[in-house]
Parts: C-alpha cells; sequence; structure tokens
C-alpha cells in the first residue's frame, strides 16, 4: 500500500493483484481495514495520514515514510505498478 498527500487530499493506492498477494486468513481483515482507510481519508485525511505514518496494525506495518516520492526509485517502481484504491474495493 502506497498512502499519498496531495494538497490536503489521500490517494491509497494498493498491489493490483492484492488478493494474490495477502494470505487467504489475512485477506478480510486487510480489506476491512483498507475500507476504513478510505472512508476516513475523506472525512479527516490529515489524521489519517499522521496514523498510517508511524503505523504498525497487524500484518500492516510502516515501512518508508518521506516527503519526496520521485527521490525515491524503489517507491517510484512501485508506484507506477499500483492502483488507486476505490470504492467498492476490487
Amino acid at each position: 500500500m502506497l498512502v499519498l498527500e496531495e494538497g490536503g487530499n489521500l490517494r491509497i493506492l494498493v498491489h493490483p493483484e492484492l488478493r494474490a498477494v495477502v494470505t487467504k486468513n489475512d485477506l478480510a481483515y486487510i480489506e476491512s481495514l483498507l475500507q476504513d482507510f478510505l472512508e476516513r481519508s475523506k472525512l479527516h485525511p490529515a489524521a489519517l495520514f499522521k496514523q498510517l505514518s508511524s503505523l504498525g496494525v497487524g500484518p500492516l506495518v510502516a515501512n518508508e515514510v518521506g516527503s519526496n516520492l520521485w527521490g525515491n526509485p524503489s517507491i517510484l517502481e512501485l508506484f507506477s505498478r499500483f492502483v488507486e484504491l476505490s470504492s467498492p474495493l476490487f
């Protein structure tokens, strides 16, 4: 998952084959969490971004936090492959 803050709005991007990369045991939990993130991103984007920047929720852990996507080739490569999360999920 990549979360981008742009002008006070959040963009949540996920692996295009999320169901294939998340274990079956974790899938319902992850889908529920992502749905919650989508809803909260519309109501309280700044608070959600702050929380996600230090995230440690079950199998989700913030790996890298930064302010310059373009200066990080590995994140930029992920960004080019990921798709924007939207409602309804998947």
